[in-house]
C-alpha cells in the first residue's frame, strides 16, 4: 500500500484518570493519577502515527489545561491535527477507570456536551480514494460522533478508500440499539476488521469463539485480527491465519492496549508491511502498552518493539 495513504480517525479525545486501587469501584476515596492523553481514537493514531504513518485526527478539546495535555502529546508524537477543534466555551472530555483484581474495569465517562463531541469535519482535510478511516466502535455511543462518523465512513467506501474498525464494545458507551446497527454497517463495510475476545461475546452472544470468527471470516472484511489480550492474537488474512503467542510482561494497565495493537497494525500496513510482520509488531506493542500506568503511556517507537522482539527472541533460544 503507498505512503501516500492517510490513516484518520474520527471521535473521543480524553484525558483519563487512573484510580491506584483496586476493587474501589469508584466508589471510595483513594489516590488517582492523571490527566493522561486518552481516547480510544486518539491512542490509536498516536501509535500509528509513532510507527511512521500519515494520520490525521478528528475530533474536539477544550480550550484548558486538559485540551493542551492531549493536543501537545498527539502532536509531540506526529499526529495530524489540523482536525482537531479547540472550544472555548467547552471543557475536555474526562474519563475515571480502576480496576479490579481480577482484570475486570469500571469506566465514568463525561463526554457529552463537552468538547468531544462539539467538533466539526473540516472540507478537504483528507483525500478519501486515498484514506484508510479507522473506527472505533465506543466512539458510535454518542450521538454527534456517530452521526460524523457514518457519513465520512460512507464517503471514504464509495471513494475505494478503507475502513478499519475495532468493535471495542464498552457497555456503558454502548446502550442505544441505534450504535448497534451503525456498528453493523461500519464491520459490514470494512476492510479490516480487530475484535477482541471479549467483543465476540458482544456482537455474537449465540455463538462460540470459533464459530463467531467464522461469522467474521463470512464479513466483506480482507483481514480479521482477533486480540487475545495476555494470549497472543490471531491475523487471518490473504488466504494465510498467523498465530501469535503472548508474550509475559508485568501488567500495570491494560487501557488502551488494544488501540496500540491496532495502531501499530494498520500503521505497518499502510506502509507495505507483511500481514505476518505487522501482526508480530502489533502484538508486541500490545504487549508493552499494558506495563505503564496510563492508556498512551505505554504507546511505542519501532525501536523499542525491534528491541523487545529480539530480547524474546533470544530468551526462548536460551
Amino acid at each position: 500500500m503507498s505512503n501516500t495513504v492517510k490513516i484518520v480517525t474520527i471521535g473521543e479525545i480524553l484525558v483519563e484518570f487512573v484510580s491506584h486501587s483496586t476493587d474501589c469501584g469508584l466508589s471510595r476515596i483513594g489516590n488517582y493519577s492523571g490527566p493522561y492523553p486518552s481516547g480510544a481514537p486518539a491512542i490509536f493514531l498516536n501509535q500509528a502515527a509513532r510507527m511512521g504513518a500519515v494520520t490525521e485526527m478528528i475530533g474536539g478539546v477544550g480550550n484548558d489545561g486538559f485540551g493542551r495535555c492531549v493536543l501537545d502529546r498527539l502532536k509531540a508524537d506526529g499526529v495530524g491535527t489540523a482536525g482537531v477543534t479547540m472550544h472555548k466555551d467547552c471543557t475536555t472530555g474526562v474519563a475515571f477507570v480502576s480496576y479490579y483484581a481480577d482484570g475486570n474495569r469500571d469506566f465514568i465517562f463525561h463526554m457529552e456536551n463537552t468538547a468531544s463531541d462539539h467538533f466539526t469535519v473540516p472540507d478537504g482535510l483528507f483525500d478519501p480514494a486515498q484514506t484508510i478511516l479507522h473506527v472505533s466502535a465506543a466512539s458510535l455511543g454518542n450521538t454527534l460522533m456517530r452521526t460524523h462518523i457514518m457519513e465520512t465512513m460512507r464517503r471514504v467506501d464509495a471513494a475505494g478508500g478503507k475502513i478499519s474498525c475495532d468493535p471495542n464494545a464498552r457497555p456503558e458507551l454502548m446502550q442505544d440499539d441505534a450504535v448497534r446497527v451503525a456498528l453493523i454497517e461500519v464491520m459490514d463495510r470494512s476492510t479490516y476488521l480487530m475484535p477482541s475476545t471479549s467483543d465476540l461475546a458482544f456482537l455474537f452472544p449465540d455463538l462460540n469463539e470459533e464459530a463467531a470468527i467464522e461469522q467474521l471470516l463470512n464479513a466483506k472484511a480482507e483481514v480479521i485480527v482477533i486480540k487475545r489480550g495476555g494470549d497472543g492474537a490471531t491475523v487471518v488474512g490473504e488466504g494465510a491465519r498467523f498465530e501469535f503467542d503472548g508474550h509475559a510482561v508485568e501488567e500495570v494497565d491494560p487501557t488502551g492496549a488494544g488501540d496500540c495493537f491496532g495502531g501499530t497494525f494498520i500503521s505497518l500496513l499502510a506502509q507495505g508491511v507483511s500481514l505476518e510482520e505487522a501482526g508480530a509488531q502489533a502484538n508486541a506493542a500490545g504487549a508493552l502498552a499494558v506495563t505503564q500506568r496510563g492508556p498512551m503511556e505505554g504507546n511505542s517507537s519501532p525501536s523499542r518493539i525491534a528491541a523487545f522482539l529480539e530480547l524474546q527472541k533470544s530468551e526462548h533460544v536460551a
